[in-house]
């Protein structure tokens, strides 16, 4: 006889078990393993990220997501670090681009935890390839962290569905589609999750040292550091939100509320809080020394005021959302920069979080907390837009808390109010939940009880409709054959940002130090050599790039037209001692 494998009723649930219980549990490790709850979220995160982002699954190796800007940048970025990782770790800041400056991997969020998938394949294809595949599971890691994290705070599956579609495709993030460093959240939500598991913490109970797990405890503080790693844009306001927790759990032990916490969970959290501070201390020294090298990068409160999002943006999405870029237009219009200004969370999100005030799974005084952290969060994310043009707000952050000087723009700090306004939204819906529950439990025929279930699951149908998207899928750009095998250091014309983020991505192939590159701020040895190579090859040119340490120039004739190089001859002088040599569309000059 087949045995036959139950798992719990989302709708009967009474949200005391913590997230991935299985009751009961079938025979067979394997089999055990498939039924598991986890592993059916897992699944589905993955399948629904395919779905969302899609066609980056099928055209993987030929397109990249949003535009053929940052993401190039991006790619190279990922490729760098497995290639420094399989070759020299020590070097892995001192990348290639920004020839002849050093730790150049620090001039912009290094996505230094995915390198170990950059050690798999080589050149720009399968720089493309695993930047689409690094694409769709950072979504899925973001749905699966912010469901793990409603379910174990007691929420019931439909409620926990809703905050992980919420949190891993909300209308702004579409505006980001080309930004891996701010897409990558999920681990905020995941480290959370498994912090609270392991101190066996609910919303609905509070603490349960007999749900305690230190490996749990351990874990999470193991993803909180893999986080830093990725972004520091996205990372430095986490790191003050555990800060925080850690705080207001501090101040509470002090004044006598001390849960029965096994000695086990307090070692776990010292040595993952050991661990999470080294990792951050590590990824913030070349940044600091980027800062002592380069003090013309340090962000100002004038640079908040450009990206600072007013209130209305709040409550605009960007023109990749399907259901509402087309009538978001003229808003977006009235916008200084909307691609970090449209900040909508989802109006479907906002309306579930609205009713989850009044109706939630969640005990009142909880309610009022998440409301008020969310209203925080928002007034911040306004930056200089905010009452007292900040000053009472982010802009004293910024100016008192280090390591908010390296963010520039605000509005990044939506990511806190969506997860919010999330576990408000799972709260509502998990106490529609128990109403429908109520209802129906003793109802025959079952089609009412039918009725009930799927009217339970329309906020699920509502929020992934608004979190549909038209984000463009641009091919990229072939490798020029002249950049396959170049000898560096090189000079690829025409140097501007147009080119030179595609430079950087065609520089994978063996990684020659190059002069070209891009970040959020630009050294000032670039801009003086690409001011002398206007003339190239002029005499002049051709000494000044020699005692710059410059050995190739590639040129590549079919992007100079509309550039300050259109007008060159590009012919050397017979005693120059170049040696020219053209490929395909390119010259290759050696100096």
């Amino acid at each position: 006889m087949a045995t036959r494998i139950s798992a719990p009723d989302p709708l009967e649930a009474d949200g005391k078990e913590a997230f991935a219980t299985l009751i009961p549990k079938p025979p067979g490790r394997l089999r055990r393993f498939l039924a598991h709850e986890w592993t059916a979220a897992a699944g589905a995160g993955v399948l629904l990220a395919v779905a969302m982002t899609w066609p980056a699954a099928p055209d993987a190796a030929t397109t990249i997501p949003q535009d053929i800007h940052d993401p190039l940048q991006q790619a190279w970025q990922v490729a760098w670090g497995g290639h420094a990782l399989s070759t020299a770790p020590a070097s892995v800041w001192d990348a290639n681009p920004f020839f002849p400056e050093r730790s150049s991997l620090a001039f912009s969020d290094s996505l230094l935890g995915y390198a170990p998938l950059g050690m798999i394949g080589d050149g720009a294809t399968a720089a493309v390839a695993r930047y689409n595949l690094i694409y769709i599971l950072l979504h899925a890691l973001a749905f699966f962290g912010a469901y793990a994290l409603t379910r174990q705070l007691g929420a019931h599956a439909p409620g926990a569905l809703v905050a992980g579609l919420a949190f891993a495709y909300a209308p702004w993030r579409l505006a980001h589609g080309g930004h891996m460093n701010i897409l990558s959240t999920g681990g905020i939500a995941l480290a959370l999750a498994m912090l609270a598991r392991g101190h066996g913490f609910t919303l609905r109970e509070g603490y349960q040292s007999g749900r305690a797990r230190p490996i749990w405890v351990l874990a999470g503080w193991a993803v909180a550091a893999w986080q830093m790693t990725l972004s520091f844009a996205i990372g430095i306001p986490f790191g003050y939100a555990l800060a925080v927790i850690v705080l207001i759990m501090a101040v509470a032990w002090l004044r006598g509320h001390r849960p029965d916490q096994p000695r086990q969970v307090l070692i776990s959290d010292l040595s993952g809080g050991a661990l999470f501070a080294v990792t951050t201390c590590l990824m913030a020294m070349p940044y600091l020394q980027l800062a002592k090298t380069y003090p013309y990068a340090r962000r100002s409160v004038a640079d908040l005021a450009v990206f600072s999002p007013p209130l209305r943006g709040m409550l605009t999405a960007p023109a990749e959302s399907w259901l509402w870029g087309q009538s978001h237009q003229e808003v977006r219009a009235t916008l200084a920069f909307p691609p970090e200004m449209a900040l909508l969370p989802g109006f479907f999100l906002i309306g579930l979080a609205v009713i989850g005030l009044g109706l939630s799974a969640w005990r009142v005084r909880t309610r009022l907390w998440l409301a008020g952290t969310t209203v925080l969060a928002g007034y911040l994310a306004l930056g200089t837009q905010a009452w007292g043009q900040g000053e009472y707000g982010y802009v004293f952050l910024f100016q008192h808390l280090p390591g908010l000087d390296a963010i520039r723009t605000p509005g990044r700090l939506v990511v806190w109010v969506t997860l919010l306004l999330a576990v408000l939204a799972a709260g509502a819906v998990s106490a529609i939940c128990d109403r429908a529950h109520a209802i129906t439990e003793n109802q025959r025929p079952s089609h009412p009880r039918i009725l009930t279930r799927l009217a339970v699951l329309a906020p699920v149908l509502l929020v992934t409709v608004e979190c549909m998207n038209l984000t463009p899928h641009p091919r990229v750009p072939g490798t020029p054959a002249a950049l396959r095998n170049v000898q560096g250091p090189v000079l690829v014309l025409p140097s501007d940002p147009a080119i030179d983020q595609a430079a950087m991505l065609w520089s994978t192939y063996n990684f020659p130090r190059i002069v070209n590159g891009i970040s959020s701020f630009s050294p000032i040895s670039q801009h003086e050599i690409r001011a002398a190579s206007v003339n190239f090859p002029s005499t002049e040119s051709i000494a000044y790039l020699r005692r710059t340490g410059v050995r190739t120039v590639v040129v590549l004739r079919d992007r100079i037209p509309g550039t300050p190089w259109q007008h060159v001859s590009f012919t050397p002088g017979a005693d120059s001692g170049v040696r020219r040599r053209d490929v395909g569309t390119a010259t290759i000059f050696t100096l």
